[in-house]
């Protein structure tokens, strides 16, 4: 993934759910998501960053804040509103890592991250869940890159 960061000014603020002043993507992928957002009519709210999620880590036992990159409002081909909570991420990163022979560095962080996200993922799901939200990844895939 491309990696840069950036402010975004936003055509409709009265859309974005925050401060339409502040609003910050960390890579080319999410500043691609935001101008979709912005500039879709059937998108009707969007927040980058305004949802805490906890979730516990299988790395230490312990409970974290994870802060999905966005929350959307959608109005549906039948004319209904869905909430969706997204992630932005690497196809790559979605993906358990290979099991290697070798143990080095570089895979033990593979696998380390996979377990983070994996566990962010599944407790956003839950969230959503309780909630009555949709919680989806978008990859290079979904954003034709």
């Amino acid at each position: 993934m491309k990696s840069y960061k950036g402010y975004y000014k936003p055509r409709n603020p009265n859309k974005y759910i925050g401060d339409p002043d502040n609003i910050i993507y960390r890579s080319s992928w999410e500043r691609m998501c935001m101008v979709y957002f912005d500039n879709n009519t059937n998108v009707l709210k969007w927040g980058s960053e305004e949802v805490v999620v906890p979730y516990k880590s299988p790395i230490d036992g312990r409970y974290h804040r994870y802060y999905p990159d966005f929350l959307i409002k959608v109005r549906t081909a039948k004319g209904d509103t869905d909430t969706i909570l997204i992630e932005v991420k690497p196809y790559n990163q979605t993906q358990p890592p290979k099991v290697r022979s070798r143990k080095t560095k570089k895979y033990i962080n593979e696998v380390k991250t996979y377990g983070i996200n994996s566990s962010k993922w599944q407790f956003a799901k839950e969230y959503c869940d309780d909630r009555g939200w949709k919680f989806q990844i978008i990859t290079e895939k979904e954003l034709g890159i």
